[in-house]
C-alpha cells in the first residue's frame, strides 16, 4: 500500500470502526469523560481549599517570614526579647517585602466584671498590619486602632461573648512583666473583630504596641517582626539577606512556622496522586476490555488486510488510532464538563451548613475552587499518554493474527 494514501485510510477505518458499535463507543466516552472530570473538579476543589488554609494561617499573625530572639518560638515569654538592628531593617527595604512590622506578643488573662480567660497579647502597630494580618479588616464593631500609642483594645466576638462583656466596656489585661512582676492594666473594648477560624477570636487580644510596651516595661524591646513577601514560595533570597544582617538572631520562613500545613499540603497531593492512580487504572482497564473486544470481532478483517498486503506494523497503527481518536474526544468532553462544572462555582461553595465541623479541621465555610495549570497538564497527560501505553497490547494482538488462520476463523 502507497503511504500517501494509506494514512488517510487508517484514519478514516478507526473513526468508523469506533462507530460500528455506537452503544459501546458512548459507554467508554462517558466513562472516560467522567474520569477526566472528576480528576479535574476534585483536584481544583482540593487546591482551593488547601490555598485558603494558607492564606488564613498567613494572615493570622504568620506572615511569610517572622524574626525572634533566640528561644522564643519554643518558650514565648517576653524574656526572649529583642531589639531590631539597623542592618535588619536595611535589608527588610528591598523590593521582595511588601510590608513588615514590629510586634509585642506574650501570654496573659483578660478578665471583664463576670468571667476571665487565657490569651496571647498582641502589641501592634495599626498602620504596619495592613496587607500583612488579617486584624486590619476584621473588625466588624466599633473601630481599629489609631497607633502604637492608642490605649484601646481590641477583641475578638466569641471571646466577647464568653467574657459577657462588649463595645465600650471596661476589662483588665494582666501579663508578666520583664520584672518577674505581673503587669496589669485596664482597658476600654473599642473595637470588636469576626476571623476565621473562630478559634482565633479567642485565642489574641490586641493593644497598640507602644501601649504593651509600657505596660509589660519593655522599652523599645519587642518579641517579633513579621514580614510579608510578593510570594511565599521564594523567599530564600531575603532568608539569606536577613540572616546576614543578624546571624545571631532566629529567622525562619512560615514552612517552619507552620510545620502542619507544609504537612496538610504534602497529604493533599498524595490524595490527589493516588485518586489519579484509581480513576486512570478504572480508566485503563475500560480501554483494555473494549479494544480488545473489538479486535476480536474484527479478526477475519484484519486477516484480509493482510492478506490484501497491509503490513502487521499498519494493523497495530489502526488500533492505536482509533484508541487516540477515543482518548482525544474524552479529554475533550471531561476538560469542558469541568470547565461547566467549575466555572459557576468561582464565588464559592458554601459549606456553612457544617461549616463548625469543617472549622476544626481549618476548612473555611466557603470553598474558592482554584485551577491549577499543573494539574490541568498532569490530568490530561497521565490519561492520554497512559492510555496510549495501555492499547498497546491489544493493538500488538491485533498485528499478531496470521492471515490464513484470520481469515478462517469464524
Amino acid at each position: 500500500m502507497r503511504s500517501e494514501w494509506l494514512a488517510p485510510l487508517l484514519w478514516t477505518l478507526a473513526w468508523r470502526n469506533l462507530w460500528r458499535h455506537t452503544r459501546r463507543t458512548l459507554m467508554i466516552l462517558f466513562a472516560f469523560a467522567l474520569g477526566v472530570w472528576s480528576m479535574i473538579v476534585i483536584a481544583a476543589i482540593s487546591r482551593g481549599s488547601m490555598e485558603q488554609q494558607l492564606d488564613k494561617a498567613i494572615l493570622n499573625l504568620t506572615g511569610h517570614v517572622q524574626i525572634h530572639a533566640p528561644g522564643f518560638r519554643d518558650d514565648p515569654v517576653i524574656e526572649h526579647r529583642l531589639t531590631l538592628p539597623p542592618a535588619v531593617e536595611s535589608a527588610l527595604s528591598g523590593k521582595d517585602v511588601t510590608a513588615w512590622a514590629r510586634r509585642v506578643r506574650a501570654p496573659g488573662v483578660i478578665a471583664s466584671e463576670r468571667e476571665s480567660a487565657g490569651i496571647t497579647l498582641v502589641g501592634i502597630d495599626p498602620e504596619q498590619e495592613r496587607g500583612l494580618s488579617f486584624i486590619a479588616t476584621a473588625v466588624t464593631e466599633g473601630r481599629y486602632l489609631d497607633s502604637p500609642e492608642d490605649p484601646g483594645l481590641l477583641l475578638g466576638r466569641k471571646l466577647a461573648e464568653r467574657l459577657e462583656t462588649g463595645l465600650g466596656r471596661r476589662v483588665v489585661l494582666m501579663s508578666q512583666d520583664v520584672h518577674n512582676q505581673v503587669g496589669d492594666r485596664g482597658f476600654r473594648v473599642v473595637g470588636i473583630f469576626d476571623t476565621q477560624p473562630r478559634q482565633t477570636e479567642e485565642a489574641y487580644v490586641f493593644i497598640g504596641r507602644s501601649t504593651a510596651q509600657q505596660m509589660l516595661k519593655l522599652g523599645g524591646t519587642i518579641t517579633e517582626v513579621a514580614v510579608m513577601t510578593g510570594d511565599r514560595d521564594l523567599l530564600e533570597p531575603l532568608l539569606a539577606r536577613l540572616r546576614k544582617a543578624a546571624p545571631g538572631l532566629d529567622i525562619e520562613p512560615w514552612t517552619v512556622i507552620e510545620p502542619l500545613l507544609v504537612l496538610t499540603q504534602k497529604i493533599t497531593d498524595v490524595i490527589l496522586i493516588i485518586w489519579y492512580a484509581i480513576v486512570f487504572a478504572a480508566m485503563s482497564f475500560g480501554l483494555i476490555n473494549t479494544l480488545l473486544m473489538a479486535v476480536f470481532e474484527r479478526t477475519r478483517e484484519f486477516g484480509l488486510f493482510q492478506s490484501l498486503g497491509m503490513p502487521p506494523r499498519h494493523i497495530l497503527g489502526q488500533v492505536l488510532v482509533e484508541s487516540l481518536i477515543l482518548l482525544t474526544l474524552a479529554l475533550v468532553l471531561g476538560n469542558l464538563a469541568a470547565w461547566a462544572t467549575i466555572a459557576p462555582l468561582m464565588d464559592g461553595i458554601d459549606l456553612s451548613s457544617v461549616a463548625e465541623g469543617m472549622e476544626m479541621i481549618g476548612v473555611a465555610p466557603v470553598i474558592y475552587p482554584a485551577w491549577s495549570v499543573n494539574d490541568l497538564v498532569a490530568a490530561n497527560l497521565l490519561v492520554f499518554v497512559l492510555g496510549l501505553a495501555a492499547s498497546l497490547y491489544p493493538a500488538w494482538r491485533a498485528s499478531r493474527h496470521v492471515p490464513v488462520e484470520a481469515l478462517t476463523r469464524v
